[in-house]
């Protein structure tokens, strides 16, 4: 099934049942963390602390989380009981957000066994405390979305989230023969030649155009507000243009990228470690693009 058409089905199916915001509603959007086992082929390693330092601001701040897909990076790693406790202490701050009806989960090509509700319950409803040596919850009886809507209650604006690799050969119906070479052949590569992944779209720019070019095409088309990731580059589009943003990822080089949404307010901000005067380093927030009104991409 092309793109568009995979784009339109999961629309109308999200549709039916919206996510409802108003006014006083806050959203942080993350995509593409790729968290693994903290090895060195790790990509999500190195901006952990600047992760943790973000989620903790928005969880203190009342906004709710949602992970835009490839959150855990299953291609590589077998065993997400490893990347767990690797990253225990992001997870615990994740599950503090879903004990508060404050997190959404989408799977996006690199989770994509998450399609899988056993799989699910298998893995993320609860973990085993060695140190207690019980089951504990961690995200109890959660729902994984291949995508949703949110709608505005009294402008009735629906917002569209999806990952973005949906239609993609490779990605999307070949995902199980892609994750096999990914973790069976690039992922040593990486390792010990330092050779990225050639079938992913952030490591391959044309693909990337591609890709982006026929999300932007059906949020026009379709006259719909569209925020995935996949490509890892993040896009804030100018007004009357397109309708198609992009949260970025979370593996750039010393800084994460997303997508806020308060006062019925979109924009595009990052997390980046600073160095002051005396040597100090520190972890600040900036904004990309100034939040505008949802309301003017409609207008």
């Amino acid at each position: 099934m092309s793109t568009n058409k995979r784009l339109t089905e999961l629309f109308k199916l999200s549709s039916e049942k919206p996510i409802a915001f108003d006014d006083s509603s806050k959203f942080i959007i993350f995509s593409d963390c790729h968290r693994g086992d903290n090895d060195w082929a790790d990509d999500f390693a190195d901006n952990q602390n600047i992760f943790f330092h973000a989620l903790n601001y928005y969880y203190n701040n009342d906004f709710t989380y949602i992970e835009l897909g490839d959150g855990d990076e299953l291609f590589e790693n077998r065993n997400f009981r490893n990347i767990r406790k690797s990253y225990s202490h992001i997870f615990w701050l994740m599950s503090e957000f879903y004990k508060n009806n404050r997190f959404y989960l989408i799977y996006g090509n690199h989770d994509m066994e998450r399609h899988n509700p056993k799989k699910v319950k298998k893995t993320l409803f609860h973990y085993f405390d060695e140190r207690e040596k019980q089951l504990k919850p961690l995200f109890e009886n959660i729902i994984v979305y291949e995508s949703l809507v949110l709608q505005h209650i009294t402008t009735n604006i629906k917002l569209f989230l999806v990952h973005g690799h949906q239609g993609d050969l490779i990605n999307d119906t070949l995902w199980r023969l892609c994750r096999f070479f990914v973790r069976n052949v690039w992922k040593y590569l990486q390792l010990s030649l330092g050779i990225k992944d050639p079938t992913s779209p952030a490591k391959n720019y044309k693909k990337s155009l591609k890709i982006e070019k026929i999300l932007s095409e059906w949020s026009i088309a379709n006259k719909q507000i569209l925020i995935a990731g996949h490509t890892h580059r993040p896009i804030f589009p100018k007004l009357n243009e397109s309708l198609f943003f992009n949260s970025g990822s979370c593996v750039h080089p010393r800084c994460i990228t997303g997508i806020e949404i308060q006062n019925n307010e979109i924009s595009l901000i990052k997390w980046c470690i600073k160095t002051k005067n005396d040597g100090t380093l520190y972890i600040d927030k900036e904004v990309l693009v100034c939040p505008k009104q949802l309301r003017l991409f409609y207008t």
